[in-house]
């Protein structure tokens, strides 16, 4: 007998008793569709943090004081943009106040930053211009507002060169950003740039710099200047060998490298948690094919009289155990699909699911069919035919 006639069988059998495949396949569908959205939900995550890491500026090296310390200064950024192979330099001091027009107001982060901060942070003007080098080295009261902030205020294109309030003060809206993207702490469109000399002066006191931003022209240089940046403040701040620094340089794809690797840990251990449920599936495919055997026993007696071999009978069952599992696996592939695509549109990341992970769940699910099926079928495969004819 060949393999599409056995296939006909096992669909044949599965239709006399549908309320028991249905229920079967029940383990499997929930076990495939758990691995699917949970892994979907895993490289989501992957790819909402690679994303947001990558926004925020290329190749991108961040210097910041460490231990509490105000260590960082608007000569230290000077010195930092002489090194070789550094593109651009943004110096940044932030704080928070409200920024209101009219009767519309809202709080949010303040930055006093110098002309390259666009660059070196990679954010595009959608309207208007950026900080220019005379508006930062004249202290201008100019403001580059974020997406969220223009929108939060009611403001559109026709606000370029508008007046806006920012902590009591006017400031004049010399350009609104494109939107990047982001939520809750920290958002890189909920923010609104203004020259550096005018955080000193009106918002925060003294010569500190909060952070140092660093856009390195190549990326295979990252690492290089990431000790030539070390070496330079030690050396300006006048550390011994066994001092402690007192700042940190942070290095983009260090950072994202090990995002990525916590990542692609989580999804795994979620898609490890998610097939025990797929384990439990195969075994109730097991414990139904060890039924049916019992109740067929005479059937495979009759067949065995007239001239099945035993290979014959262990494909027959193994084949119904690859079907249940197979059309489960397919069904929780969907199902798993459309929770993992639900997720993600409320997380705001989208469907994100590799090919390869549905390839594996419909290999997995075939794996247990064979597993849990080999057992029942071997069972079916070694009765007497004598035996069998005689049970009732």
């Amino acid at each position: 007998m060949n393999a599409f006639e056995l296939l006909r069988l096992a669909l044949s059998r599965l239709r006399t008793s549908r309320l028991r495949a249905a229920l079967t396949m029940l383990g499997v569908v929930i076990g495939v569709a758990s691995v699917v959205a949970l892994v979907g939900v895993g490289q989501g995550t992957t790819a909402n943090i690679t994303n947001r890491l990558a926004s925020l500026g290329t190749n991108l090296l961040t210097v910041s004081p460490s231990g509490g310390a105000d260590s960082l200064t608007l000569e230290d950024a000077e010195a930092i943009a002489e090194l070789d192979g550094v593109a651009a330099v943004a110096p940044e001091l932030q704080t928070s106040a409200s920024v209101a027009v009219g009767t519309k107001s809202t709080t949010v982060s303040i930055v006093g930053t110098s002309a390259q901060y666009a660059r070196v942070r990679a954010y595009d003007v959608w309207q208007g211009t950026f900080l220019t080098d005379a508006a930062v080295e004249r202290g201008l009261r100019v403001a580059v507002l974020g997406a969220t902030t223009a929108s939060d205020l009611g403001l559109d294109a026709s606000a370029v060169g508008s007046a806006v309030s920012i902590g009591g003060l006017p400031f004049q809206v010399i350009g609104i950003l494109q939107p990047k993207g982001g939520a809750g702490f920290n958002n890189p469109d909920e923010q609104v740039l203004v020259p550096l000399a005018v955080v000193q002066k009106y918002f925060v006191s003294g010569d500190a710099i909060r952070t140092i931003g660093v856009s390195v022209a190549s990326e295979d240089r990252m690492t290089e200047l990431t000790d030539a940046i070390t070496a330079l403040l030690r050396e300006r701040h006048e550390l011994g060998a066994t001092d402690t620094a007192d700042f940190s340089v942070f290095n983009q794809t260090q950072l994202l490298d090990a995002a990525s690797s916590i990542s692609a840990t989580l999804t795994l251990l979620l898609g490890g948690i998610a097939s025990i449920s797929l384990i439990v599936g195969g075994i109730g495919i097991m414990n139904i094919m060890l039924v049916s055997v019992r109740e067929r026993t005479r059937e495979i007696g009759i067949r065995k009289a007239v001239g099945a071999r035993g290979r014959d009978i262990l494909l027959q069952f193994l084949i119904e155990a690859l079907t249940l599992s197979l059309l489960g696996g397919v069904i929780g592939i969907v199902v798993g699909l459309g929770v993992s695509a639900l997720i993600g549109q409320l997380a705001g990341w989208g469907l994100q699911i590799a090919p390869s992970t549905v390839a594996a769940a419909v290999g997995f699910s075939l794996l247990v069919g064979v597993v849990f099926g080999v057992w029942p079928a071997r069972q079916a495969a070694r009765l007497d035919p004598i035996t069998a004819l005689r049970y009732e």
